[in-house]
């Protein structure tokens, strides 16, 4: 199974990857990144930190199989990564769902929502983020949020929306339905 998870900033997207992984088996799939690595971060663990000449350089072999920009850095996902022949699990920003689904047809998506969107942005600015881009993630964070309530055809591409209440029984209601998605 191939499974991305979306959200708004500060919904709890690694938290949960990492539950998948820890609880089901998963693997993680690793993006890759030119934006710099953040304090805490470690090369190689969530995602692959490279300059924009190792990234063309990853073109120019055709190993990538998806790439975006957001946030004035290029993210990228390999085709390897992409097409792997076990349980993989990643996180997946909502305006890539469409270009996400014509790659890779058997994505499955979880949509993980927020009953409150203030604790998301609180959760981002426990991040000590540099102050522009703690700014530019609120408000983003607001704007995916308005998008997501407001957009039918957008909630129609995620195959499954999930409220996250930031406790022990949103994390048993996601992790529950990814096990049931495995049999």
């Amino acid at each position: 199974m191939l499974l991305g998870l979306a959200g708004v900033t500060g919904i709890g997207k690694s938290y949960y990857k990492d539950k998948i992984v820890e609880k089901l088996n998963f693997d993680k799939i690793k993006i890759i990144t030119t934006r710099p690595i953040r304090q805490g971060e470690k090369n190689n663990e969530d995602k692959i930190f490279v300059t924009p000449e190792e990234l063309n350089e990853l073109r120019n072999s055709k190993k990538i199989a998806y790439e975006f920009n957001m946030l004035g850095n290029t993210y990228a996902y390999t085709y390897e990564a992409m097409s792997a022949k076990k349980n993989t699990v990643f996180e997946v920003h909502y305006s890539t769902i469409a270009d996400l689904k014509a790659v890779c047809p058997n994505l499955c998506t979880i949509y993980i929502l927020p009953r409150d969107v203030n604790i998301a942005k609180e959760k981002t600015k426990q991040r000590n983020l540099k102050p522009e881009v703690e700014k530019s993630r609120l408000l983003e964070i607001d704007e995916h949020y308005n998008r997501i309530m407001n957009d039918n055809n957008l909630r129609s591409m995620f195959d499954y929306i999930v409220y996250n209440d930031y406790n022990k029984q949103s994390e048993n209601e996601i992790i529950n339905l990814v096990r049931t998605l495995l049999k």
